[in-house]
């Protein structure tokens, strides 16, 4: 384990996300689905590329249960296509603070399906959390922010409630699948499934739209390696807090990209939002830590 090389390529994988969210947005022109479809299907042969180098080519795209995966496969592309939607919609930074509801949702889904115990300091923790998204949303859901705005805040929660569900289906199958078939057989889906919304009208991308839809693949698939590989050098109680470091880079490149400023309701939402995650997040690793130091005791044979 090597805690400092998992946080920088955990940070790293971070950043990439929110350039390929920024490149999505900046190709206004494509439908949502068609985005899914250049992000899944572009990033392919860099995950096929790293698996091949990794020796793990063969052996790390096997299944055991096609199921799991197919439910967490349509629920990450739904969540994935609302996601790209709610981009189009409404600034960058807002949107990311709503996707922060995500650690969140994670902790009512899995009592909901996995059985998992919920004690006062998470119940606690989520209900600061569900605030600070009602206070990142309420501009967007008041009729003075325009039907767009409000549409685009709804989606951008959905997709974030649906992006909880898909990492509950992928706790589940935590020591049963292998992470690198997760990270592949999820791109392969959401490919799949981006072509069944040629229908509702793609466009043939022109000029610079090229480059933003090839590199959102490009870059999403980096962002999947880095990701996979920081778990494989620090826990994951140990890296989450880092995810918040996509709002450092959302308000920077919303605001000199996007000319986005920041308002101070999303400020304190997302304040609100973030310090509920840690709380999660640090609560998660003190009852790790705690049955861990439990189970070693047991085996010492200790009463």
């Amino acid at each position: 384990m090597s805690p400092l090389r998992g946080i920088l390529l955990f940070v790293s994988a971070v950043s990439l996300f929110v350039v390929m969210g920024s490149l999505v947005k900046a190709a206004v022109r494509i439908p949502p689905g068609e985005a899914v479809f250049f992000r899944a299907f572009c990033g392919l042969p860099v995950i096929c590329v790293w698996l091949a180098v990794r020796g793990e080519l063969g052996a790390g795209l096997r299944v055991r249960d096609w199921r799991r995966h197919a439910v967490r496969g349509i629920a990450g592309s739904m969540a994935m296509g609302l996601g790209f939607l709610g981009l189009k919609l409404i600034p960058l930074p807002d949107a990311t603070a709503i996707r922060f509801a995500t650690p969140i949702l994670i902790v009512i889904f899995a009592a909901l399906i996995l059985g998992e115990k919920i004690r006062l300091i998470r119940v606690s923790a989520v209900a600061v959390g569900l605030v600070g998204v009602s206070i990142v949303m309420w501009p967007r859901l008041s009729f003075s922010g325009g039907d767009a705005a409000m549409l685009g805040a709804v989606v951008t929660l959905c997709s974030a409630a649906l992006a909880a569900l898909a990492q509950v289906f992928v706790k589940s199958m935590a020591g049963k699948e292998r992470t690198t078939a997760i990270v592949f057989w999820f791109s392969s889906t959401a490919a799949a499934l981006a072509l069944l919304t040629i229908p509702f009208g793609w466009v043939l991308p022109l000029g610079i739209e090229w480059v933003y839809l090839i590199g959102a693949g490009l870059v999403g698939g980096a962002g999947q390696i880095l990701i996979t590989s920081s778990y494989r050098c620090a826990d994951a109680s140990t890296l989450a807090p880092f995810t918040y470091v996509s709002m450092i880079w959302a308000l920077i490149i919303g605001y000199f990209v996007f000319a986005e400023v920041p308002t101070l309701p999303m400020l304190a939402g997302a304040a609100l939002v973030i310090a509920a995650g840690v709380a999660i997040v640090l609560r998660e690793r003190a009852l790790g830590m705690q049955q861990t130091a439990e189970r070693k005791m047991a085996g010492q044979g200790h009463p």
